[in-house]
């Protein structure tokens, strides 16, 4: 593709370009743009990433000084010999969504001032023809600038709906998308063999780069950029230039900008950290009084609460001990709620018997080299400090049977299958209210609520201690490759046909009635985050059949309220779903920041504004989540949209369903460009999902795991999941982000020659 430059004067003589020649992206909207009469067709070559079209339109400079009125467009030629794509493709202006303007009349915004060219016809063509000498730099780097300011006057209107806080970022980042839908790569090699400016790391002020290029070029030239003796050096149009004369497009200023976003969002960085931590938690923290400490203490600046799970009274303890512990060490916390949105999953299962499995550790002879280790406390007790870790809790009814325990004491119970076992105390804790025991149990035992406990050797009633509160085994089926899974709308479905095969299918339930009005047969679709994945097989108003393709070979488990993907699938969901609405209350009243969940279209943004607006909620962080295929897509139309309201904000690449609706191969790109476009939006990004994973769970993290968290350093905020082993995770990511690693510096020791080499 290339682009051309067509210079009119009213009356003046030249080739006609044919009217089928002309394409723009809405020609209503460009009728005082167009030219009339005799067109004289002047061009330079310029490869933009498309096919099917040689040119574009694009509005420049027009001046009206007596009766000369020059105009200088850049236009669209459909190429001849792709006349039958035409029909099913469109220009890179409709292709990048943020190309075409948006006049109500069909006339251009009267505010956008044009600049002025007072150079005659032939001065301008003859500039025109000097631009089309691919061989100069120079003259190829104005040409980006040319394209990349004709970019920012067509969206002059959709700028200027922006709040004034997001002007000049929405303006780079048009800016930024203009120079994407460039084939640049020739001309990145070439700067690049001369050390003067790398195209891909001027995202957050493109245009200034950009500018400070040419003056560089044009100095290695020996002669100023001079605007009355060079055509070229009108490529700014006068708003352009204010604006740069004022200061707001210098290169220090637009990073000022970006840092002062992260700030407003996600609060001030301590110490030499580059970007905050934040630590999703749950009811967890609730039965832990030191947990949110710990995790604040070892640097978390940022508490997330998905309101997908628990309820109001659980929210407002998590916040109230949050809120406790940062005024309490000092340390500033701030506090988002994601909203749940409109996510399928699977339903509820009907909970499992209230038993507890305790097993010693064996070797691979079945002989026992570990005790289990097994800890008795009181009703409503914490758990164990995070550095005692038991394979089983216990919760007793009554004090007083703990008082009477001593070290050395044999507990006798009988288990769940009436197996007599013992438990031997072999070590005691004060905790809160009263005192806790560690026992080891030296052979497995089922104990469920009830189980009676008695102190060996002691006879009397009052010894007696009576377990409680064992919390229900988690039901779920295990599904294979070749297995048959019947999702159903009916959550009355019998626990029997849940786990376990019915007509050779297993069945699970969705609420959801939108699953059932989507998908077709054939398409795949995914369960807990791509663990398990499978093919539909039919569909009924009320019932799926998916044939199983890929899970363990040993079969994966799929429980209750479990992700449903269908990545292939055209799903209308609503923005925000009438859960949404009502958890907004509880966010704005507690909140600092709202995470908006499957993002998917601007309407979802449009929704939302409304919704922020009609409560006076000016000041609440929004937090978009990047988590689907068409969010992705649509990803600096979003940012447009939401930069029209004073709010903060912020994305967040959610990694777990954007990989399974996108790709697993196409993930590492995916979010390499959804840094870049935040970047020159100016928009703080939260690098999310799976961040030290196995140090979380298991204590000890993979080689992968560390360099994913140093690659998402680029990002101003990370974000782990709870697990086991948090507070070390946070502590290791604390230590990473402190910047101690990076300035390690190889120590160089002088090359001493033996003499015998000589």
């Amino acid at each position: 593709m290339a682009l051309g430059i067509i210079s009119t004067c009213g009356g003046a003589k030249g080739s006609t370009l044919p009217n089928h020649a002309i394409r723009t992206a809405n020609l209503s909207h460009s009728s005082s743009f167009m030219p009339s009469g005799n067109v004289g067709a002047l061009q330079f070559r310029l490869k933009v990433k498309n096919s099917v079209f040689r040119y574009q339109i694009f509005p420049l400079f027009m001046k009206e000084k007596g009766s000369l009125t020059p105009r200088t467009l850049v236009f669209a030629a459909q190429k001849e010999s792709d006349e039958s794509e035409s029909g099913s493709s469109q220009s890179c202006i409709e292709d990048q969504m943020h190309m075409a303007p948006e006049y109500n009349d069909g006339s251009r915004d009267p505010d956008v001032e044009v600049a002025s060219i007072t150079l005659s016809e032939a001065d301008l063509s003859q500039s025109a023809v000097q631009l089309g000498n691919q061989g100069n730099l120079l003259d190829k780097l104005k040409a980006v600038h040319l394209h990349i300011l004709a970019m920012e006057q067509w969206n002059a209107s959709r700028i200027k709906l922006c709040h004034r806080n997001y002007m000049a970022s929405a303006t780079n980042l048009i800016h930024y998308l203009a120079l994407k839908c460039l084939d640049v790569e020739q001309l990145k090699e070439d700067l690049s063999s001369v050390g003067l400016l790398n195209l891909e790391t001027i995202n957050p002020c493109v245009i200034a780069n950009l500018t400070a290029g040419i003056q560089m070029l044009e100095n290695l030239k020996s002669y100023p950029l001079n605007i009355k003796d060079n055509a070229c050096g009108e490529i700014s149009n006068k708003k352009s230039l204010d604006k740069q004369k004022k200061g707001e497009f210098i290169i220090d200023t637009m990073r000022k900008k970006a840092s002062s976003n992260m700030k407003i969002l996600l609060g001030p960085l301590a110490d030499e950290r580059t970007a905050h931590i934040m630590v999703t938690v749950g009811q967890e923290v609730t039965e832990n009084e030191t947990l949110i400490t710990d995790i604040l203490k070892s640097g978390a600046t940022i508490i997330r609460i998905n309101c997908a799970h628990g309820n109001p009274s659980i929210w407002s303890e998590i916040i109230r001990r949050v809120r406790r512990s940062s005024q309490m060490l000092e340390k500033p916390c701030r506090i988002l709620m994601d909203l749940a949105g409109p996510k399928l999953r699977t339903g509820n299962m009907k909970a499992g018997p209230c038993v507890i499995k305790i097993s010693p550790k064996k070797n691979a002879c079945g002989d026992i080299m570990l005790p289990a280790q097994v800890w008795l406390c009181h009703k409503g007790a914490n758990p164990p400090a995070g550095h005692i870790s038991p394979d089983a809790i216990l919760s007793i009814d009554g004090q007083k049977f703990l008082n009477k325990l001593q070290l050395g004491d044999t507990v006798r119970f009988r288990d769940a299958r009436g197996k007599k076992r013992t438990l031997k105390i072999c070590n005691r804790f004060p905790v809160f209210a009263g005192t806790a025991f560690m026992a080891e149990c030296n052979r497995t035992a089922y104990v469920q609520s009830g189980t009676g406990l008695y102190i060996k050797g002691q006879k009397h009633k009052s010894s007696v201690g009576e377990v409680v509160d064992v919390p229900a085994v988690e039901q779920f089926v295990r599904l294979r490759v070749g297995d048959l899974l019947i999702i159903s709308l009916d959550s009355s479905i019998k626990q029997d046909e849940l786990t376990q095969p019915t007509v050779d299918a297993y069945r699970v339930t969705c609420p959801s009635s939108v699953l059932f009005d989507s998908v077709k047969p054939g398409e795949p679709i995914a369960f807990d985050d791509g663990k398990i994945w499978g093919v539909i097989q039919g569909t009924s108003a009320s019932e799926i059949i998916v044939s199983i393709t890929h899970a363990s070979p040993r079969g994966t488990k799929l429980g209750a309220e479990k992700s449903i993907n269908i990545p292939e699938s055209n799903i209308r969901f609503e923005g925000l779903t009438t859960k949404d609405l009502m958890d907004l209350e509880f966010v704005a009243a507690h909140a600092d920041m709202v995470g908006i969940s499957f993002i998917r279209d601007v309407r979802d943004i449009v929704v939302l504004r409304a919704e922020l607006e009609k409560r006076k909620l000016h000041n609440l962080g929004i937090v978009l989540k990047i988590e689907t295929s068409s969010g992705f897509d649509k990803l600096p139309l979003l940012l447009l949209e939401a930069m029209k309201s004073p709010n903060p904000l912020g994305v967040m690449i959610a990694r777990g369903d954007l990989a399974v609706e996108c790709g697993w191969e196409r993930l590492g790109d995916i979010q390499e460009e959804i840094l870049s476009i935040c970047s020159a939006a100016h928009v703080p990004v939260i690098w999310a999902t799976q961040v030290l994973e196995s140090l979380v769970k298991s204590g000890v993290p993979t080689r992968a795991e560390l360099t994913d968290v140093a690659n998402g350093r680029r990002a101003s905020c990370i974000m782990l999941n709870k697990g086991k082993h948090i507070v070390d995770a946070v502590s290791t990511l604390d230590i990473i982000l402190q910047g101690k690693s990076t300035k390690m510096k190889a120590e160089l020791k002088p090359l001493v020659l033996s003499s015998h080499l000589f």
